[in-house]
């Protein structure tokens, strides 16, 4: 048996470390927090000073079973969870749980899964830092008592199912507060005027007037101004400029420039540095330094000098905002400066490089640049026109990487270099243009612009990001908006020759494509917990509270203390609230029925926004419509919302069956008998007519029908969410590029088909026919208990060939859903 036991919080980091240590060495797995607060319960005892109820989840029980097995077994335990305060509170949970001795513990980190930096933190290990793991309790429970009061509040007052939390609800604040700002924008127009002008030698360039005119009267009047004009450079000033490079990576800056080059989500770009950092290729992910080690920084130079030249490299030691734990902690960089594309696939090879050419660009030169500005006149009118030019004298660290930019940080680009010429020369006036344009409403958030502000007010810390994002559009508060945008009229006046002409133009406005846009709900949420949270909500108490995490982590505050401050005024308020706040539903008035007098609102209702005829109060019922998935309670109109009683609309009748079009939580239908049949992208229920209908039905039955039999029994083929399948026996199967999808031969059909079954057989573990039980394998090692649509995953660590029926009925019977039983009237 191995002397030392090596517990890691990830299976993937402990097969990364496992290949470093000698046989001395046993590495296991604790997968995550082994101990954590209940689900079901608060669990924090408020009259006790706040004191967490950690258990042991049942699923987690057989794998503390095995840790402690193998912890009694070892001469050594060395706890080697991440190096962040989350790592830490893992660390004290598997102490206390596995009631580990504290001589033959050790505490162990390294900020990369090397070789070289795991026997440095075997060198040199140290105990628990009881500071990081009470930061670590003081935000969990913190964010347990504001998510455990609030949302009941919710629930009650606006709808059940819903959520609040202290980092969540702040985030959906800043995205409701900006559509707001968007709506109440009224757009300005002016007439911005640019030439292009020529040197004598022929050379082409554009410049731009310094002014705006605000109608198009004035603009035309300028432009007629400079018919015969003569135009001539009246100054010229070279002036040299430099670039500098960014500071390597945190994780908040990869998360925006992953964003912004390769188009990743926050999440997606987590769980891919994940993997990076548990294959030993980059360091921890999870950090706000920006600092890199001696090592590191010698490293990158020693890479610069090999592929580009001592000219380009600049030692640099960047500075952050962090302190304290956080500032021993590095940059985000490659483990391996030498290593420039390793073979991964292809989302780990894009991230790995994009942090490999940030860190090496870091340590490289600046950028020498030569900036011109040519100032031009004319003879019959003051105004100037302006240029600007930049020429490149030395490349520097824009060989390896440039920053990207988020769309409301995009300043107008540059025209580039600009042909020599001298003061006084003349110029020839190609063409004035007098071009339309209207200011802009704020820019909606993207999820690398919420992220840069969120750090930017000091809301939430790395580690939050992600999942903050993922959550509150999981929650429905908020979607990526799917508007490519409307088209919007604009003039254009071109002084060409000598007459100004007038054009008509359009150009496309208002795009939310993949931007995040509040929902109905969001809206309704928030600005209940703004009227009566106002102190949760608040930005700067948000940001306070990570503050006295910090002071926590640092030893300089009682956490304990920071829970009793906070919860003496949030408590009370979440009574009073619970207790007198009215119901919120967003209401608003649109106007009268005119065939009844009855009022017409909108409203959030129990299946979702709504617009109602009448009220509650009236003897006659309302009516109700549900609005369409393109809709908002905020902008819907008048006009807008009657129209939806115009639903369903009958459309008339094909092979006996009557035909109508509607609207349902997929989008716009057309139902035929019981089939329904989904209208394609950009078309809806109200324009659709019966002979495109019936097209759609006809379209709906040949892709139903049968395409082969085999054993007696249809094949049918379809499209669904992981792309093309063929159904057999209530068996879907999946068809890979192997196959012809559109041309599947009966020889195809049958290969499918038996490759299915035999994975089926495969996947088999046990079977009780006769009750329909089964065990299956599942995804990551598991196994799952089946009966019927019953599901219930097993643990992994958990011997599936093992498991008696008596156990899988106790189990599926714990999964079942509870009977409601109705009260007999007596």
């Amino acid at each position: 048996m191995a002397k030392n036991l090596v517990i890691v919080e990830s299976p993937a980091k402990a097969k990364t470390i496992e290949k470093f240590l000698g046989n001395d060495y046993k590495v296991a797995s604790s997968f995550g927090h082994i101990a954590d607060l209940p689900s079901k319960e608060l669990g924090v005892d408020v009259d006790n000073n706040f004191e967490p109820k950690y258990i042991v989840d049942k699923d987690k029980k057989a794998l503390v079973k095995s840790l402690k097995d193998l912890a009694k077994k070892a001469e050594v335990i060395w706890l080697a969870s991440d190096e962040d305060r989350e790592g830490e509170a893992i660390s004290w949970h598997l102490a206390e749980t596995l009631g580990l001795d504290q001589k033959k513990t050790k505490r162990i980190v390294f900020n990369s899964i090397t070789k070289s930096a795991i026997q440095k933190a075997i060198d040199n290990p140290r105990a628990i830092n009881y500071n990081l793991v009470n930061a670590q309790q003081a935000r969990r429970v913190l964010d347990r008592l504001v998510g455990y009061e609030l949302s009941p509040v919710l629930w009650k007052k606006i709808k059940p199912g819903l959520s609040a939390g202290r980092v969540q609800s702040v985030a959906v604040r800043l995205i409701v507060e900006r559509e707001r700002e968007i709506e109440v924008f009224n757009p300005v127009a002016s007439f911005r005027i640019s030439a292009e002008f020529a040197t004598k030698e022929g050379s082409v360039f554009s410049a731009k007037l310094g002014k705006t005119f605000p109608t198009k009267e004035e603009a035309k009047a300028f432009l007629e101004k400079n018919i015969g004009a003569d135009f001539k450079v009246n100054s010229l000033d070279k002036k040299p400029a430099k670039k500098s490079p960014s500071a390597p990576f945190t994780t908040s800056t990869l998360q925006q420039e992953a964003s912004r080059k390769l188009y990743f989500s926050v999440a997606r770009t987590m769980q891919v540095a994940q993997r990076l950092y548990e294959a030993g290729l980059i360091t921890y992910m999870r950090t706000d330094s920006v600092n890199l080690s001696g090592e590191a920084i010698n490293a990158a130079k020693t890479a610069i000098i090999q592929n580009y030249g001592e000219a380009y490299s600049t030692v640099r030691n960047f500075t952050g905002k962090s302190k304290g734990a956080q500032e021993a902690h590095e940059a985000i960089r490659p483990t391996d400066m030498t290593l420039q594309s390793p073979s991964l696939e292809n989302d780990q090879s894009k991230l790995y490089e994009l942090i490999w050419k940030r860190t090496l660009a870091s340590q490289m030169s600046d950028a020498q640049l030569e900036r011109t500005n040519v100032k031009i006149g004319a003879n019959t009118h003051d105004a100037v026109f302006t240029a600007n030019g930049e020429v490149i004298k030395f490349d520097g660290f824009l060989k390896v990487y440039m920053e990207g930019k988020d769309e409301e940080d995009l300043a107008e680009e540059q025209q580039g270099m600009l042909p020599a010429m001298n003061e006084g020369a003349a110029l020839k006036n190609n063409n004035i243009i007098a071009t339309e344009r209207f200011t802009r409403p704020p820019y909606r958030y993207t999820e690398a612009t919420l992220v840069k502000k969120l750090e930017e007010l000091g809301i939430g810390r790395p580690s939050t990001y992600a999942p903050t994002i993922s959550t509150i559009q999981n929650r429905g508060y908020v979607e990526k908006g799917t508007v490519e945008g409307i088209e919007r009229k604009y003039l254009q006046l071109v002084l060409d020759t000598a007459q100004v002409q007038e054009n008509a133009l359009v150009e496309t406005i208002g795009s939310d494509k993949g931007k995040l846009v509040p929902t109905d709900i969001g809206m309704i949420v928030n600005d209940f917990l703004v009227s009566h949270f106002a102190n949760i909500l608040d930005y700067n108490f948000t940001a306070k509270v990570e503050k006295d995490f910090d002071e926590i982590a640092e030893g300089e505050e009682d956490w304990q203390k920071v829970m009793k401050e906070f919860y003496k005024d949030f408590h009370p308020t979440v009574i009073d609230v619970e207790e007198n706040a009215e119901r919120a539903s967003g209401e608003r008035v649109l106007g009268t029925d005119p065939k009844t007098g009855r009022q017409v609102a909108v409203r959030l209702g129990r299946f979702g926004p709504m617009v109602q005829i009448g009220t509650v109060e009236e003897e006659e019922k309302p009516l109700f419509a549900s609005l369409l998935p393109d809709q908002s309670l905020n902008t819907i109109s008048y006009d807008e919302a009657m129209e939806l009683f115009q639903l369903p609309r009958k459309l008339g009748s094909y092979e006996g069956e009557e035909i109508e079009a509607n609207v349902g939580r997929f989008g716009p239908y057309v139902r035929f008998g019981k089939k329904f049949v989904s209208l394609e992208k950009g078309e809806n229920a109200f324009d659709v007519d019966l002979p495109r209908a019936i097209e759609l039905i006809k379209a709906k039955q040949k892709a139903d029908a049968p395409i082969a039999t085999y054993e007696g029994m249809e094949v049918t083929k379809g499209k669904g969410r992981f792309g093309p399948f063929i159904k057999w026996n209530n068996m879907f199967i999946n068809v890979n590029k192997k196959y012809d999808y559109d041309h599947l031969s009966q020889q195809d059909i049958e290969e499918l088909i038996e490759a299915k079954k035999q994975k089926e057989i495969e996947k088999l573990v046990q079977e009780w026919p006769e009750e329909g039980i089964r065990i299956e394998k599942a995804r990551w090692g598991r196994h799952n208990i089946i009966q019927g649509k019953i599901k219930v995953e097993i643990s992994k660590d958990v011997d599936a060939t093992k498991v008696s029926l008596e156990d899988a009925q106790a189990l599926i019977a714990q999964k079942k859903p509870k009977k409601k039983t109705r009260a007999k009237k007596k």
